[in-house]
């Protein structure tokens, strides 16, 4: 998790597309949001966000293959706390661990 949030910013997320989208709806809360193929739209308080992603190709490490989805996120009319307290909770849904 990061202390701030730029109101554009892109991410490179070790995901599929699928495992993504099972993850967003319970990401965005309570937000209201809406869904395209390759994007998502939230009015906020106050402001909007735009979530956008594409497939990229998967990152190799010898036989080893990681999924790639490359993500853009652009916050409209929300103050850095806003960004950062919608974020906070976007990233512990999305954080992913191995054990």
């Amino acid at each position: 998790m990061q202390s701030h949030y730029a109101e554009q910013f892109d991410r490179e997320m070790g995901c599929t597309e699928a495992e993504w989208l099972g993850w967003l709806p319970a990401a965005m809360g309570d937000v209201q949001w809406q869904q395209t193929s390759d994007s998502a739209h939230a009015q906020l308080e106050g402001g909007q966000l735009d979530i956008t992603w594409q497939t990229a190709e998967p990152r190799r490490i010898a036989l080893f293959k990681i999924p790639r989805l490359l993500v853009s996120f652009k916050f409209q009319g929300l103050s850095d706390a806003q960004r950062y307290a919608f974020m906070k909770r976007f990233d512990l849904y999305m954080q992913r661990g191995g054990g």
